[in-house]
């Protein structure tokens, strides 16, 4: 499958998400055999968030990981392009602050935040590239970027087994446990097809952020890339 296949008008990918919101926080906990929590709290780290600070959870879905970004002290918002999805996170915490929100036009003045983080969502956006240039766009000069993506395995055995894995495995589990596996199956490919660490610091740095660097998590199964506002 080519990437030009996988790319999705903003529509295409709410109703997606939408579909997959019911039993989305379960699924990804069963997917992951549970190391979504430990990435979640990488990210959080990784951002050095301090009391009184804003931070923008981008793609934040049903705002678990909102929730987990608050636990610094800063100002966590999440948004997300899938009524879907905030419908079910707003009814699981109220407490977190959640809007529905297009990544490609943020709803935001400049440089309002002093970080602003996305996981397991960019390359979910049909343009990559014009969402970096947004994100950097409502960032404070200075301020932080943590991307949470999956990315390549370094070890290449390991790859192969992973690789198969997103093929075969992952549907069959998703037929269990999601209430959309049908859309498991895009969300393999679309990892398949992502930029490896080195291909995405790259095109990061394209794109209004400076200092860009990356952290495997999981033999590199997920990759913690971080940037400076330009």
């Amino acid at each position: 499958m080519t990437r030009a296949s996988l790319d999705k008008e903003p529509r295409e990918v709410a109703a997606m998400f939408d579909g997959v919101a019911r039993r989305y926080d379960v699924t990804n906990t069963v997917l992951s055999g549970g190391r979504d929590r430990m990435w979640r709290r990488e990210t959080r780290l990784a951002l050095g968030l301090k009391p009184g600070e804003k931070v923008l959870d981008l793609g934040a879905g049903t705002g678990v990981s909102t929730l987990e970004l608050s636990r610094s002290g800063a100002y966590a918002v999440g948004a997300d392009i899938s009524v879907g999805m905030l419908q079910a996170g707003r009814a699981k915490r109220p407490e977190v602050p959640l809007l529905a929100s297009d990544a490609l036009h943020l709803p935001f003045a400049d440089e309002t935040f002093d970080a602003v983080t996305i996981s397991f969502a960019l390359r979910n956006i049909a343009d990559t590239d014009a969402a970096l240039r947004e994100m950097a766009r409502v960032t404070k000069p200075g301020g932080r970027l943590v991307i949470c993506e999956f990315s390549t395995p370094t070890w290449r055995p390991f790859r192969s087994v992973y690789q198969g894995y997103l093929v075969g495995a992952l549907p069959q589990v998703a037929k269990r446990v999601s209430s959309n596996p049908d859309a498991y199956v895009y969300l393999a490919e679309s990892i398949r097809a992502w930029p490896d660490q080195a291909g995405l610091a790259a095109r990061i740095g394209e794109h209004g952020w400076r200092k860009v660097a990356w952290r495997n998590l999981t033999g590199g199964v997920v990759a913690l890339h971080r940037g400076f506002r330009t």
